[in-house]
């Protein structure tokens, strides 16, 4: 780090630092109310002065919990990560266990649309990250290394990531311009015959004409997406599929 300077994870440090009063809020108090807020409002209005307000009380209060942004923002990513109710251990059915993360993950971020608008969450060491990880990594220790498991679950994360950021966006959309996929397709529907006509596009022409996954639902588009790459998962394991 620049200066030498040492980063403190705000995992290894305590709540309750040394003898003294009781604290008046906790971190899960506070990450609580930045999640409410982020959920109705977006994560920009999730400030502390906001959260503040929320709690009864001044900002600068909060900084003796949660000591900087990025720190609020990792304790909320993992406090939703709670939410998936993950088992303790892996079933032993590796495409059943995958599948119960990536159908809980979907269902977590369209719970929590602000999680669209984060990059990719860096690697953290929060305790329910942790546990997910355990679980998924445990789900795939059936003989291969350990970096294969990596390359596999990045692959299947970022399927599940790129569909619900693609889904989330479509959403705030439809909210903002009241576009439908159906008023979407009948406004495009002049245009796409006119591409066919040409007979230039072959491909495109099979698409429009024999494809049926653009008409399927955001769930079954899901699950057929996650099935093609649980197959492809299927294909570097030992054993049966």
């Amino acid at each position: 780090m620049a200066g030498g300077e040492r980063h403190v994870s705000i995992w290894s440090v305590p709540e309750r630092q040394g003898r003294g009063p009781r604290p008046a809020y906790s971190r899960t108090q506070i990450t609580e109310a930045a999640i409410r807020i982020a959920d109705a409002e977006g994560l920009e209005a999730a400030s502390m002065r906001r959260i503040a307000a929320d709690l009864g009380t001044g900002a600068m209060s909060l900084y003796r919990y949660v000591p900087s942004r990025d720190d609020l923002i990792e304790l909320m990513i993992d406090h939703v990560v709670l939410e998936m109710d993950i088992p303790e251990r892996p079933s032993g059915d590796w495409r059943a266990d995958l599948t119960l993360i990536a159908e809980n993950t979907r269902a977590m971020w369209r719970g929590h649309p602000w999680l669209a608008g984060l990059q990719r969450p860096r690697a953290s060491f929060g305790p329910n990250r942790l546990r997910l990880a355990e679980f998924a990594f445990g789900a795939l220790d059936v003989g291969i290394p350990i970096d294969d498991m990596v390359a596999l679950l990045d692959m299947l994360n970022g399927y599940v990531e790129r569909t619900v950021r693609g889904e989330i966006e479509w959403m705030r959309e439809m909210r903002q311009s009241g576009m439908t996929p159906e008023r979407w397709m009948m406004r495009s529907a002049p245009y796409v015959r006119e591409l066919l006509d040409t007979g230039r596009y072959p491909m495109f022409e099979r698409l429009v004409k024999d494809a049926r996954l653009p008409h399927m639902s955001d769930e079954d588009q899901f699950r057929y997406g996650l099935r093609r790459v649980l197959d492809c998962i299927a294909g570097v394991l030992p054993g049966p599929s």
